[in-house]
């Protein structure tokens, strides 16, 4: 199935760059390119992608533009994904983009964007409702929870198993790259969402929200 995305950078080569490496993909259709959050709304609202790839910094300030652009399309445009891009591991960001919902969001590190798998399935996870994080963003965030909070519960082996299925990564490809087996990674998911109080009802997100549960003591992030 074709996956129509929009593409926004405010740098020229960038752009140039992305949009090469996507038109060499043969299920992506690459509908639009722009350099501004605006212009990002408006191809939104005209071409209605399946997923947006977008940076996290753009014009007018530079800071945070691609995660408030995130937030207002997945709110106007449930049935579209976001992925925004990061230079640097940004957790107060990658927080900030995540918080209100992690339905059909994802953060990556620009480094990402040479691995053109990598990036084509973060898009695809995100087009289909699911959620991807930057696995340099997962250690940064349990390293910075990892002393306080339900992550107290988890065994190191729990935590492994946690900060890879956070990248969105299903079973079987967390088996291999643990060197476990399918049950044993079933054994320990179970694990971690009884321990973080993460129920059925968060069936299809509650991977990233697992990561997520303990960062914002007042608990909203699983609401």
């Amino acid at each position: 199935m074709t996956l129509r995305v929009v593409f926004a950078d405010d740098h020229y080569l960038v752009r140039e760059g992305v949009s090469a490496l996507l038109a060499e993909v043969e299920d992506i259709e690459l509908v639009d390119v722009v350099g501004d959050p605006e212009s990002l709304f408006e191809s939104v609202e005209k071409h209605a992608p399946e997923a947006v790839l977008t940076d996290i910094r753009m014009p007018p300030t530079h800071t945070d533009e691609g995660i408030q652009a995130a937030k207002r399309i997945r709110a106007g445009h449930p049935g579209t994904g976001v992925v925004v891009l990061s230079q640097y591991v940004e957790e107060d960001y990658a927080f900030e983009l995540l918080a209100d919902g992690v339905t059909g969001m994802g953060y990556l590190l620009k480094e990402r964007v040479s691995d053109v798998d990598e990036l084509v399935r973060a898009l695809r996870e995100v087009a289909r409702g699911g959620s991807v994080l930057d696995p340099k963003v997962v250690e940064a965030l349990l390293a910075r929870r990892s002393s306080d909070g339900p992550l107290l519960g988890l065994t190191d082996r729990e935590r492994e198993v946690l900060g890879v299925m956070a990248t969105g990564r299903n079973n079987a490809t967390i088996a291999k790259m643990l060197f476990m087996s399918d049950r044993a990674v079933e054994k320990h998911i179970g694990s971690v969402f009884q321990k973080l109080q993460l129920t059925d009802e968060h069936e299809v997100n509650r991977r990233v929200m697992a990561v997520l549960a303990y960062l914002d003591a007042s608990g909203s992030t699983t609401a």
